[in-house]
């Protein structure tokens, strides 16, 4: 009987020992628990270590921190009628844990049937193009609904993400063809633009390259005429003193000197090749010249004296060779600068010094000399 006795005691410390275990309760600090007993809701219970009455008391533990929940991909008819699987994530929290448990059976699943509701009437209003640029409108919309109906079941939605829209087969090979149309719409557009500016500009560059070369083919014809002017004149200028120097030093000559002249001169057209010999003057006269000066039939008269000879200062200042170095040096040192279209137009006003400017100055020194 003691063995009995003992053996029914120690049954019994472990009875109540296990019921009192029972009856220790930890909730956790993102945990908030519900108390009900015999059926009827006590309270909550906050974090930390708790006891209750066992076999007659029940805690329910609601995870208060935010959650993720997944809407599965559904098929959805937009408003153009464009077959589009959409899904989506929705992140809620429990702000209320008695609605949470008491107003609802099971929230998670009712906010997940109520977001795919939702997010087929929105996507349904839509068209598919709405749909693929607009996915903060669709949050932001979806957000609203779902935070506005479960607010009574004391739960928060935080935030609504669309994760993809993956329109069907067909739809999405009409999509593809139609941006590769675009792609290649502006390709085009590019591309024409492109040739359309470089036209432009090979215009503008012909055209600037033959105002240059009109302008230098001007330039180098007026710097060659004036070259030929300048030529010219003081060609001119040469001869005009050759006879003058001629003009000065026949003067001092008779008649026997001149007869002897035109003798040598009638020598000299003897030995041409010509057959024909044209004297253009009376060759009669020139023998009883010549006849007269030998005294072969009679005696030639006394020439007056030759007039003094004229004064040396009437040819006039005639340039050595190094003057005409130094002319010609300078009259090259100005072709040779490039001369620009403005200075042209300066050249003609009279406003440089140009070769014109020289030539005029050797015609002044010729004027000179000559008086």
């Amino acid at each position: 009987m003691p063995v009995i006795e003992t053996l029914i005691t120690i049954f019994l410390i472990i009875a109540i020992v296990i019921i009192f275990a029972r009856g220790v309760v930890i909730v956790q600090p993102y945990e908030q628990g519900l108390n009900i007993r015999l059926g009827r809701y006590i309270g909550r219970m906050n974090p930390g270590f708790r006891w209750v009455i066992p076999l007659i008391t029940n805690v329910i533990k609601l995870d208060l921190r935010t959650q993720v929940m997944d809407v599965p991909s559904q098929e959805v008819i937009t408003k153009d009628n464009s077959p589009t699987n959409v899904d989506a994530i929705v992140y809620i929290r429990i702000i209320d844990p008695e609605k949470a448990y008491f107003e609802v059976a099971n929230y998670r699943m009712a906010t997940v049937a109520l977001a795919q509701t939702s997010l087929r009437g929105i996507i349904g209003d839509m068209e598919l193009d709405e749909i693929l640029y607009n996915r903060d409108v669709i949050n932001t919309r979806l957000r609203d609904i779902l935070d506005r109906e479960t607010d009574q079941w004391g739960v928060k939605v935080e935030r609504v993400e669309i994760k993809e829209v993956d329109p069907v087969g067909a739809v999405k090979q009409a999509m593809t063809e139609q941006t590769a149309a675009e792609r290649a719409r502006r390709a085009a557009i590019l591309r024409a633009d492109g040739e359309k500016r470089s036209a432009i500009l090979k215009a503008e560059g012909t055209k600037r390259s033959m105002i240059l070369e009109a302008e230098g083919e001007r330039q180098s014809k007026v710097l060659t005429a004036e070259g030929e002017r300048i030529s010219r004149i003081l060609q001119a200028q040469g001869e005009a003193q050759g006879l003058r120097i001629l003009s000065a030093g026949s003067r001092p000559l008779d008649r026997r000197a001149i007869t002897v002249l035109s003798l040598d001169a009638l020598k000299q057209m003897a030995d041409g090749q010509a057959t024909k010999i044209i004297f253009p003057f009376e060759v009669s006269t020139l023998m009883k010249q010549a006849a007269r000066f030998i005294g072969a039939t009679e005696e030639m008269a006394e020439e007056p004296a030759p007039a003094a000879a004229p004064d040396e200062s009437i040819l006039g200042t005639i340039p050595t060779a190094e003057e005409v170095k130094v002319i010609l040096r300078e009259m090259d040192q100005v072709i040779r600068t490039e001369v620009s279209v403005e200075e042209l137009k300066d050249i003609g006003k009279g406003k440089a010094k140009t070769p014109r400017d020289l030539v005029e100055d050797i015609e002044k020194d010729s004027e000179e000399l000559k008086e």
